[in-house]
């Protein structure tokens, strides 16, 4: 009978040394992650910091006729576009539903004026370029890239007839349905 006590208090001994054990492990695994959160935290302001100024960089190096060229140097500023853009596609199989949100990249303050002064002139010419595409282009990332490159260039266009200035460095599709 002693045998048998002495068998149960060295498993309770055990668990509570397993429970110990556990609990140190996790205090540990919080404290880790925590001090990971903190240091990453970080570098995210420093790499969205080198994002912009390497924006800023690229833009600057561009060939002649880009779009940074007349575009203001200043703190980049997003436009978004009221309502996102719905329309159907054709497409070799059957036609398709799409749906594209829609912000403008300017730089400085007028800019950005300017833009939201222009939106109903700015979303007309992004529905134009919109309408003309395919689903079997839209389809891939190349096609999609097209688009907003075709859609840069006819919105730039129609800013340069009214404005006498490029204004928008950069069409960005922040979100797209197809169905």
């Amino acid at each position: 009978m002693a045998d048998e006590k002495e068998l149960e208090l060295d498993n309770s001994g055990k668990k509570k040394k397993l429970i110990i054990i556990i609990a140190i492990v996790v205090i540990l695994a919080a404290a880790g992650g925590g001090a990971a959160f903190f240091m990453l935290g970080g570098e995210d302001e420093t790499s969205q910091a080198a994002a912009d100024s390497e924006l800023s960089a690229d833009g600057e190096g561009e060939s002649a006729g880009s779009s940074a060229e007349s575009a203001e140097i200043g703190s980049a500023l997003y436009v978004p576009m009221p309502r996102p853009f719905r329309f159907n596609v054709p497409g070799n199989a059957r036609d398709r539903f799409v749906e594209i949100r829609v912000q403008l990249l300017v730089r400085g303050s007028d800019n950005e004026e300017a833009a939201k002064k222009h939106v109903p002139l700015i979303e007309s010419a992004l529905l134009g370029v919109f309408s003309r595409s395919n689903a079997d282009d839209l389809a891939t990332s190349a096609g999609k890239t097209s688009l907003k490159q075709t859609a840069l260039v006819e919105v730039q266009k129609i800013m340069t007839e009214v404005e006498s200035s490029d204004i928008i460095e950069k069409v960005l599709f922040t979100g797209f349905v197809m169905q």
